[in-house]
């Protein structure tokens, strides 16, 4: 829930700086570090959760650039 929290406080100012797909670190209750050239774990979290979270960001970006 934490986690969720963190992101939510952190998402509008990544996107007002045009950062879609970032890697954020969280130890316990804290945001350690933003990953903007090298977010990490997408292999593992599809691994685990059945996902295809490049193939859908690429989807996602194809469709916003085509507008």
């Amino acid at each position: 829930e934490r986690d969720r929290w963190i992101a939510a406080q952190v998402a509008p100012t990544l996107r007002e700086k045009g950062l879609l797909f970032v890697g954020l670190d969280v130890i316990g209750d804290w945001l350690t570090e933003i990953n903007v050239t090298s977010p990490t774990c997408v292999r593992e979290l599809d691994g685990i959760y059945k996902l295809d979270i490049a193939g859908d960001f690429m989807d996602m970006l194809a469709k916003k650039l085509s507008h």
